[in-house]
């Protein structure tokens, strides 16, 4: 995406609420968390759970699928999975941790827009 896009209102989401929604092609997930509003991909990048239908905590998101958490001001790796033993070592062994990718997102007149990529956290 090169420029911004309208995806809604900002009042047609709430404080705390999830959704998600296709931008050309691609299917993302918008969160609001008070007055802000956060962009990512929609989808976990370990095993792929829908984001949302996880769990939103200020700017963390949970995987529903497998407790990886992310941060969807920058899209670190909060958390990389609930697992333990055996089963977290085999999982970071097939799939490394790697951050979300997040959207640049601006709030005007009322309406939310999203925008290019942000860099990824170092």
């Amino acid at each position: 995406m090169s420029e911004y896009i309208e995806v809604m209102g900002f009042d047609e989401l709430s404080d705390g609420e999830m959704v998600s929604f296709e931008v050309d092609g691609d299917r993302l997930l918008l969160a609001r968390a008070g007055t802000e509003v956060y962009a990512a991909d929609a989808h976990c990048p370990h095993l792929h759970g829908r984001l949302d239908e996880g769990e939103l905590e200020g700017t963390i998101v949970t995987c529903p699928r497998h407790g990886s958490q992310f941060d969807l001001a920058d899209g670190s790796v909060v958390r990389w999975t609930d697992f333990d033993g055996v089963v977290k070592s085999l999982t970071e062994l097939v799939r490394h941790p790697r951050p979300l990718r997040v959207y640049e997102t601006l709030i005007e007149d009322g309406k939310v827009f999203v925008g290019a990529q942000k860099q990824p956290p170092r």
